[in-house]
């Protein structure tokens, strides 16, 4: 089951089809929202956004990984990483829309 790819024209598109602001208009808008949850994430915010889900930073600490092809163990750096978490509508929505 392959999917189609979404991209930032195609959220632009629909936004110019759907709300009928010009399409300069609409690809501002949607470089905005994006710009604005971007510039969140990097602060550590997490993003809510309902009835469709959360994005979260979290904080990983350092540890000790393992190469598999060589077996050497080597050091991973503490970093963050960011994890969505679809709502619970959400995920009622995917699955209904697997039904035939």
């Amino acid at each position: 089951m392959a999917g189609r790819t979404i991209t930032r024209a195609d959220l632009t598109e629909a936004v110019y089809q759907k709300v009928g602001l010009s399409r300069m208009e609409s690809s501002q808008l949607v470089e905005s929202v994006l710009e604005e949850i971007s510039a969140c994430l990097e602060n550590g915010e997490t993003v809510k956004l309902s009835s469709f889900g959360s994005f979260i930073v979290r904080e990983k600490g350092e540890r000790v990984g393992r190469n598999p092809k060589t077996g050497i163990e080597v050091p991973i750096e503490p970093r963050r990483v960011m994890v969505f978490k679809p709502s619970s509508v959400l995920k009622e929505r995917v699955n209904n829309g697997l039904k035939t």
